[in-house]
This record gives structure tokens, C-alpha cells and sequence, in this order.
């Protein structure tokens, strides 16, 4: 995709593109917003820009401020197999970037390009970085080596350490913080509200409650799976080194397992919204405070909690979510949540 493509970021685009009519890009960029695979789309498209063979300019002979998506070069840093663009990703198993990792990436970075003006090194998920791996890294931040570009990408920079973002220029694409969940979520929280909004207070709703929410996340995972493995290498390149086939395996888990638990997230705090609907209504407050007006399940839910007992479900959920981003396993994380729910 060309920057041409995300119409919805063009304020953050513009910026990127005005950087590099000026030849003044940044040595390094945080890339923050609310879905890991956009951002990481947005480095590719980058990346693509800085060493385009064909690229768009305003200008005749002016600097490029967009890839042309379809010359070799662009082709190559699409299938990942570019020689001078280069990705660190969590791990599959410990869901850490290593410090073993970490120096592979700027042993590479260091080493004069290959085919193309500018060494791009893009970290995935920034904010899963080890302790090791993020102190190693930061006297590459301070002195990048020359024609080189470090992004970082994540979708919660609050847990990357403060010596890291401070040597990041920040380019925030999340757009609007109010935003409206999709049609297909929204439609979820209707029924899901509507099924707590009936009488929960038998073990069995409960757990009728925990299968509608783990029902939604195997076909949210499964949707991940389904789009990340079309965007593989694994699926354009049948004979290579059994290494590199390991190496995208391993790489194609990680992403999926990365941006599964971003999404879950995502829908997780969708719910939370609706519990904020829920407390607002046990307060008795103007409605047009609600997030959701149009679902009628917050407030029948309202009528029968007390405030106190409203605000205890918000702190359950945070907890949940904090659970979550430990190792303990996810349907247990769920169940214990939603039984201590007041419904």
C-alpha cells in the first residue's frame, strides 16, 4: 500500500511527507496507534518510499513523498525479503523481543545498504522489548548510523521505557480517540448486552455470558490468522531455505499472537465502555454523557446495581485486562472476571 492509500491518517501522512520533501526525516520514529498491523503497514510504506525506484513526487526531480507500489524494490520490501529493510518481532514463545534479537537488528543496521539508499530497521511492538534488549538498543537510538531509519511501532507506548520514547520523535495514528467500534463489534455488544440485561444471577447465565465472549474470540482470531497468513511470505515463496521458512513460520506466529491479543483488547475495552454506560445509569446522568445511547441493555442493567457496585465491575475488567497481558491462561482469566461481574 502507498500512502495514497490511508486517507483517514492524513494529517500524520502530510507530516511524513512535508519531512521528506524537506530532507529532514528523523533518525528514529514511534509509530502508536490502535492496530499493530496498520502501523506496521504504514513502516513498510515508508520503507518503500525511501528506496522506491518509480516513487511520487510533487515536483520534477523533487524529493519522493510516496512509493509506487509496484517496482521491484517495492515488491521486495512487501515480501519481506528486501536486503536492507529489516524487522524485530516478539518471539513466539516468550512473546519478548530478545537482546539476541536486538543485536542481530543492529549489527544489520550498521552495515552499508545493499541495493538501496536508506537502512530501515522497523520493531515490531515495540513495547514487548526485555529489559536487555531495550538498554542495547538505546546507543543505536542515540548514535544511528548514517542514511539509516529505526521505527518503532506499539500499541501501548505507556509500557516502553521513558529513555526510549524520549529519542523518538512520535507520530501518533490512532486518530480519533472517540472512535465507534465496527458495525460487526457493535452488533456483538448488542447482544452480549442484551444477554447480560437478562436475569444473570444463576451460575449457568454467567457462563452462557463467558461462551458469547469466547465464541467472539476465536472468530476474531481466526480473522487474524486468515489475513496475516495471506500476507506471508509462507504463501508467495514455496522453495526456499527450510532457516528462512522456520524463521517466518516463527514470524507469522508472533504477529498473530500480537495482533490476536491487541484485538482482544480492543473488544475487551468496547465492554468496558458498556460498563461505563452501566455506571452512569446506577448515577442517574444526563444520557448524553452515555457511549452508547442506543443500547437499552446498559441501563436495565443500571436499575438493579448500585453505583458502588457498578464501579467495582470497571475495576474488574481493568484487572482482567492487566491479567491478560501475563502468562496465565486466557478462558481462566475470563471465567474468574465474569463471575465476580454484577449483573
Amino acid at each position: 500500500m502507498a500512502f495514497a492509500n490511508f486517507p483517514e491518517q492524513k494529517q500524520v501522512v502530510e507530516l511524513l511527507q512535508r519531512s521528506l520533501e524537506r530532507g529532514r526525516l528523523a533518525h528514529a520514529y514511534l509509530f502508536t496507534g490502535h492496530q499493530l498491523a496498520d502501523l506496521a503497514t504504514l513502516a513498510r510504506t515508508l520503507a518503500k518510499t525511501l528506496n522506491c525506484q518509480s516513487p511520487v513526487r510533487r515536483a520534477p526531480g523533487g524529493p519522493a513523498v510516496d512509493c509506487c507500489d509496484e517496482c521491484a524494490s517495492c515488491r521486495k520490501i512487501d515480501g519481506g525479503n528486501h536486503g536492507d529493510v529489516h524487522w524485530a518481532r516478539p518471539e513466539s514463545k516468550s512473546r519478548v523481543i530478545t537482546i539476541d534479537q536486538m543485536r542481530g537488528l543492529m549489527h544489520e543496521i550498521h552495515l552499508k545498504p545493499n541495493e538501496a539508499e536508506y537502512k530501515v530497521a522497523v520493531v515490531e511492538a515495540a513495547d514487548r522489548l526485555n529489559a536487555q534488549a531495550a538498554n542495547a538498543f538505546l546507543k543505536t537510538l542515540e548514535e544511528p548510523p548514517a542514511k539509516s531509519i529505526l521505527i518503532l511501532l506499539t500499541t501501548e507506548p505507556q509500557r516502553m521505557l521513558e529513555t526510549i520514547l524520549s529519542r523518538c520523535l512520535r507520530l501518533n495514528f490512532a486518530g480519533d480517540g472517540g472512535r465507534r467500534p465496527a458495525p460487526a463489534q457493535l452488533e456483538w455488544l448488542r447482544s452480549f448486552g442484551e444477554l447480560a440485561a437478562s436475569e444473570q444471577k444463576s451460575l449457568m447465565g454467567r457462563y452462557r455470558l463467558l461462551g458469547a465472549l469466547l465464541k467472539k474470540l476465536g472468530e476474531v482470531k481466526e480473522e487474524i490468522e486468515k489475513a496475516l497468513a495471506a500476507r506471508s511470505p509462507l504463501e508467495r515463496y514455496d522453495d526456499v531455505d527450510p532457516k528462512l521458512r522456520e524463521k517466518w513460520e516463527d514470524e507469522l506466529t508472533a504477529a498473530i499472537e500480537a495482533e490476536y491479543r491487541l484485538q482482544r483488547a480492543d473488544l475487551l475495552g468496547t465492554l468496558q465502555w458498556w460498563l461505563r454506560d452501566v455506571w452512569l445509569g446506577t448515577l442517574s446522568l444526563d444520557g448524553g454523557l452515555l457511549n452508547f445511547p442506543e443500547l437499552a441493555s446498559a441501563g436495565q442493567v443500571a436499575k438493579r446495581l448500585s453505583a458502588k457496585q457498578a464501579m467495582e465491575n470497571l475495576r474488574v475488567l481493568e484487572r482482567t485486562q492487566r491479567l491478560l497481558h501475563s502468562n496465565v491462561q486466557e478462558a481462566l482469566a475470563l471465567e474468574v472476571g465474569l463471575l465476580k461481574l454484577h449483573l
